[in-house]
């Protein structure tokens, strides 16, 4: 891991991963897999077992934690969208100085974009749930029918999409061990944060550039 600095010049582009580093979406994405694994007989008493799910392809968590097949798994993940584009996407809410953070980012001339393992329709909506759309440039994220499948695929369609060529200028932020693996396969930098749902050694083990502990740490890091 790089020794903190002052990087307020170092970088023109800010990705940021959504659920756990923009949004705390805990409720709304622990509830709708506890609805999808109720249809398979699976019965959770403390949604708090769920939160491994926060951050990494859907797909491969339910092959990972309940060892479902490849088609039991897109199963479950059509039964989570069921509720959760309904509902669960609501049951979120924006983390405090997040909104701070995006609007000094902004002013101080940083391009911000987007790139969640979230279908991009469905981060959207979010982003206009919480008024944060107006900050991002672009937002990114995997398809509805299964593209996009890896953060790096979503890293790579964000650069593509906006002709970014010079990855010395772009870091991405986010909080678990995709968003930092995404970012070194693509050729990154990133910056993980513990304010979400990953912690400190699976960051470190993942490669991360920085680690900061809040979002006072990204300003720290990041602004003038």
């Amino acid at each position: 891991m790089k020794q903190p600095i002052d990087l307020s010049t170092r970088y023109r582009y800010l990705f940021f991963d959504l659920d756990g580093t923009v949004t705390d979406p805990m409720q709304g994405i622990t509830r709708s897999v506890d609805y999808a694994l109720n249809h398979f007989g699976i019965v959770i008493n403390d949604l708090r077992e769920l939160c491994p799910f926060i951050g990494p392809p859907l797909k491969d968590s339910f092959m990972e934690f309940y060892q479902f097949t490849e088609k039991q798994a897109e199963e479950a993940v059509e039964k989570y969208r069921e509720r959760y584009t309904e509902t669960g996407l609501y049951e979120n809410e924006a983390y405090p100085e997040i909104a701070d953070f995006l609007e000094k980012a902004r002013r101080q001339g940083y391009k911000l974009m987007m790139a969640t393992s979230k279908p991009d329709v469905l981060a959207k909506r979010i982003l206009e749930y919480f008024h944060l759309d107006n900050y991002f440039l672009f937002v990114g994220g995997s398809g509805m029918d299964g593209s996009r499948y890896t953060k790096a695929d979503v890293i790579e369609y964000v650069l593509n999409e906006n002709g970014i060529t010079d990855l010395s200028e772009v870091v991405m932020i986010g909080d678990r061990k995709h968003d930092i693996i995404g970012a070194k396969k693509v050729g990154i930098d990133s910056i993980g944060v513990l304010y979400g749902y990953g912690d400190r050694e699976e960051l470190t083990a993942a490669g991360a550039d920085y680690i900061v502990e809040d979002i006072g740490g990204l300003g720290r890091l990041l602004l003038k």
